[in-house]
């Protein structure tokens, strides 16, 4: 008689989830990410998304706001595209590198600039600014799925909160954080924890999204499932070399890396 073989069936999903938690947080204090369990996408509990070339398509807006501020110095206008790689990290970066292009020694206008930049900005937030196609539809997705929601980003507090109310009004946002003392601009971590541990969560249960290497690095320091979107400002090769865990190119694939569907 031939003996019968019993094999091990694969773990359920409810297997696979009981343990998700415990082996992200493991990863998650080594600095490494948990790749998917048993051929299961584990889903996380919160997802945290920058604001500019993320969320929203804001280029335009804040292109040409700088541009009138660095004008009033003599300074001549940029091109658009030079932009791309001008923003995320800050007003005081953004408007220090434009007044450069018109010579060191314009530099020492960044303060007033700055100053010029925020108030005109937020006079022209919406003239050619508004989410990404698919945004909403994802964001619906997450919302039903029951994902905690939060926006991380580089521009001031008060445009941030002002943004994303206009903008996603529709949707509960558990956190808006944009740079406000006492942290330091992403890429440095301390805003992306304490955020975390204000959504009640750990980094293990977190994905973090957004579109350039700033937000890469934020996100791995912090600890998070850190995804490169590449509809934004930024390429894919960028987010690559800065650590993405995964990179979409739609974001109805983010809503599925956050949800496991």
């Amino acid at each position: 008689q031939i003996a019968k073989c019993v094999c091990p069936a694969l773990p359920p999903v409810s297997f696979a989830m009981r343990y998700a938690d415990p082996l992200r947080a493991r990863a998650s204090r080594a600095g490494r990410s948990v790749p998917p369990f048993f051929g299961f996408t584990m889903p996380y509990a919160a997802a945290v998304f920058d604001l500019d070339g993320t969320l929203a398509d804001t280029l335009d807006d804040l292109a040409n706001a700088c541009n009138r501020a660095i004008a009033a110095f003599g300074v001549p206008a940029i091109e658009r595209d030079r932009y791309r790689y001008l923003v995320g990290q800050g007003v005081d970066y953004l408007v220090e590198h434009a007044l450069a292009t018109g010579g060191a020694d314009k530099q020492q206008h960044a303060r007033e600039a700055a100053q010029l930049h925020i108030d005109g900005y937020r006079q022209h937030m919406y003239d050619h600014s508004g989410p990404y196609p698919g945004v909403p539809e994802m964001l619906d997705a997450l919302t039903a799925a029951g994902v905690k929601l939060a926006v991380l980003s580089n521009k001031p507090q008060r445009a941030t909160a002002e943004m994303v109310g206009h903008m996603f009004k529709r949707w509960r946002f558990d956190a808006v954080w944009g740079y406000r003392e006492p942290y330091a601009p992403k890429p440095d971590p301390a805003s992306a924890r304490a955020l975390i541990d204000h959504l009640g969560l750990t980094p293990a249960q977190t994905v973090y999204a957004g579109d350039t290497k700033v937000d890469m690095l934020t996100g791995k320091a912090a600890g998070f499932f850190t995804v490169g979107v590449t509809w934004g400002f930024r390429d894919e090769a960028e987010l690559r070399d800065h650590g993405a865990d995964r990179i979409v190119h739609h974001p109805a694939q983010l809503a599925a890396v956050v949800t496991g569907v």
